[in-house]
């Protein structure tokens, strides 16, 4: 290996060390090889050669970024081609370096790295937003594939963080946000409380820094005061310790000034509220040591009921095991205190970062990377339902909480969830085709609606059918992503199955009319078709009809049409016949066809259908003022009838005036029930004092239920007038 330097460069921007590489390579020496540390070193000269004459905003070479990305790694003891990676990391996108050089001089593992880290310059986007987003949903993506991808880019972005004050000030406040709101809580979902609190205390510094200076000061001055009753709690525990034989350390505990903001901010409380409150960790030897310290402190400090948690014998989603406990203190101080071995310290501070610092005997890391396989696993979910990459960024958002709820399967296994989350949650976190098939079900035994919110502790039974299947209106109540992102895709996928059944049974109601069906057509011509409208295949076709983007009768036109060069073939007479039946409509396909609600139109009505770009077709009842327009163009409507038993419920509206009694609502809305029929909403309406004007809308099977519920309605003596509306 070449001869290193002996010292560092410090930077006059920040008065921080800028580590060189013979630094960089005297660290490696703990851990790595000398031929793993001889790759490293070529590393740095292929990407200091790749970068030269490039400088950072703060006027450095460029190289000194990524040798402290790759310092920040090497203190989690990143293997050697994690940190090949990370000096080469931006090599693709800022240099003319192709991965196919990377893969010829590093290797594929390194080149998928790089790659995977690299942003998507090549493409031209609407918006930096949906940019963003693609670039995020690149990154995430390919760490699904190595976790490795996700830790350089936090060390990378630790790093622009802290090199953050040379930027404009909207850039500034931008890259804190976008940290603040993704890159921090996945540094702590991963379990890597280091990153995640630098990097939480530098986004707060630059997105609020006026803010951040108050507190900072507050904290300072509020500092001198605590300090004689931090000093003698923290002996009373340490004494307790040494009397009880437990071997451990006690330290007092500094809370961030972010974390102080954001529990300032959400409960709000005032500054003295939240720093007064005392926190210590308590570091032993032993699983069993902590219960028995929790003992300890329990006796010597009256606890705060419902503020004790066991993190221990339920771990969060990112591994992170303790126990917390509040405590009465003295003159009424309250204080926090964690209680864990000192593995389980280094996984809090590490996390997922821990299988590769601690490698030795038992893999400590154990809970933290089965947490981060799941999310990981939630991840590759997320993108198969996910239309764009704003939505997938949406729903990685939603899914990085950071309270949890911890709720019981009818086995007894512990699923973790989102704060607030609901049944249909728990369906789809046990597995996507429970939640899609979810009916009902049952907490603690008892049967509760399926939006109904659950709560630590409750053990959660789910119901399902084989005809079940998602509803929209899941989508107002669903709180993580893996459950509103199923719930969308299997919404989009029905939509395009039924838009496509539609759109076939239109066109062959329209080729039906001159003897010909869409199976007799030639495969050329419409492969012709197909070329001509741009379109990748028949049910594509179809499908665009199904959901009114094309008209059927246009379609049957171009399909019919003689061929170029047969002059001698008369073109096909196209004409609205009127001898050609009308499609017929069941009631159940509710995603392509829906119903007006200007006529709500009923089973027995005689209707007709419009063509609505995008949705598919709405159907009118015959006497619907709205539909004159559409029928001034043969394009855009169409005959249907009934099928002879719908077998669904639809929406109905009547208007019921009867005089002002005490009771008439209730009256009315229970000869309503009588019949049969859900009143879905009902509006009331005070005309001259002596009468009102009560307005319904309820589920009808058809025309003849209607009419049975007026007739009822009118029998009633405090009805004066009804009429559907």
């Amino acid at each position: 290996m070449q001869k290193k330097a002996a010292t560092s460069l410090v930077s006059s921007d920040d008065n921080k060390p800028r580590y060189l590489i013979s630094d960089l390579c005297t660290h490696l020496e703990s851990y790595l090889t000398s031929d793993q540390i001889q790759e490293v070193y070529r590393a740095y000269l292929f990407g200091a050669e790749a970068h030269e004459g490039q400088k950072r905003k703060t006027g450095e070479p460029y190289i000194y970024h990524p040798l402290a990305v790759a310092r920040i790694l090497a203190d989690m003891h990143m293997d050697y081609k994690g940190l090949v990676a990370a000096i080469l990391h931006d090599v693709i996108e800022d240099t003319p370096v192709a991965k196919e050089q990377i893969v010829e001089l590093f290797g594929d593992e390194v080149a998928e790295l790089v790659d995977g880290v690299s942003k998507l310059t090549q493409i031209d986007f609407r918006s930096q937003a949906e940019a963003q987003a693609a670039n995020f949903r690149k990154m995430l993506l390919a760490m699904t594939k190595d976790i490795r991808i996700i830790l350089i880019k936090l060390a990378d972005r630790l790093h622009n963080m802290r090199t953050l004050g040379v930027m404009r000030p909207a850039k500034r406040r931008r890259i804190a946000k976008e940290t603040l709101e993704i890159y921090a809580p996945i540094a702590n979902r991963l379990g890597i409380h280091s990153i995640k609190s630098d990097l939480e205390q530098l986004g707060f510094d630059a997105y609020w820094p006026m803010r951040a200076r108050v507190l900072k000061a507050a904290v300072k001055k509020s500092r001198g005061n605590r300090k004689e009753v931090l000093s003698t709690i923290e002996t009373v525990i340490r004494q307790r310790l040494e009397e009880q034989g437990l071997q451990g350390e006690v330290e007092g505990r500094e809370k961030h000034l972010y974390s102080i903001y954001r529990k300032m901010r959400e409960k709000r409380l005032s500054f003295s509220e939240v720093v007064d409150v005392f926190a210590f960790r308590v570091i032993v030897e032993r699983l069993g040591d902590c219960y028995r310290m929790l003992g300890v402190v329990h006796n010597l400090y009256k606890p705060v009921p419902g503020r004790f948690k066991d993190y221990i014998a339920i771990p969060k989603a990112n591994g992170y095991q303790s126990l917390h406990t509040v405590l009465f203190g003295p003159h009424g101080i309250p204080i926090e205190i964690q209680i864990r071995t000192e593995e389980m310290h280094r996984l809090a501070e590490s996390g997922i970062a821990a299988h590769w610092i601690y490698k030795s005997g038992e893999d400590q890391s154990s809970h933290a990377q089965a947490g981060a396989a799941d999310w990981l696993k939630n991840l590759l979910e997320f993108q198969q339902g996910a239309g764009d990459s704003l939505e997938f960024l949406e729903h990685v958002k939603v899914d990085l909480f950071p309270d949890e709820v911890y709720v019981f399967t009818p086995r007894g296994k512990i699923m973790v969830l989102a704060k607030g989350a609901t049944v249909i949650d728990f369906a789809y976190a046990v597995h996507s085709d429970v939640g899609n098939q979810c009916v009902a079900a049952r907490v603690d035994r008892r049967m509760v609606p399926l939006r109904s919110r659950l709560y630590s502790g409750q053990t959660v039974e789910v119901i399902t059918s084989p005809t079940g299947r998602p509803s929209p209106a899941w989508l107002n109540f669903v709180v993580t992503g893996k459950a509103r992102a199923n719930i969308r895709n299997y919404l989009k996928n029905l939509k395009r199955r039924e838009a496509i059944e539609l759109g076939e049974r239109m066109l062959d109601k329209r080729l039906s009319s001159y003897g010909i069906s869409l199976e007799q057509i030639e495969p050329l011509r419409l492969n012709k078709l197909l070329q001509d409208f741009n379109l990748s295949s028949t049910d594509k076709l179809l499908e665009e009809i199904g959901l009114g983007n094309r008209m059927p009768l246009l379609v049957a036109r171009r399909l019919l049409e003689s061929e170029e060069g047969e002059g001698d073939e008369k073109e096909v007479d196209i004409q609205i016949s009127s001898e050609m039946l009308p499609l017929v409509i069941k009631g159940t396909e509710g995603m392509v066809v829906s119903f007006a609600k200007c006529c709500r139109p009923l089973p027995g009505d005689e209707i007709v259908a419009a063509f609505s770009p995008g949705k598919g077709i709405v159907v009118h009842r015959h006497e619907c003022r709205n539909i004159g327009d559409f029928k001034k163009s043969a394009d855009n409507w169409l005959d249907v009838e009934w099928e002879a038993d719908p077998g669904n419920d639809f929406s109905s509206e009547i208007k019921v005036d009867v005089g002002n009694k005490s009771g008439v609502l209730a009256t009315v809305a229970a000869a309503i029930s009588e019949t049969g029929s859900n009143i879905e909403n009902v509006s009331m309406k005070e005309r001259d004092g002596l009468t009102s004007t009560l307005q319904f809308v309820m589920s009808v099977r058809n025309r003849r239920h209607l009419a049975n519920i007026m007739r009822r309605l009118r029998s009633l003596p405090a009805v004066l007038k009804i009429s559907r509306m």
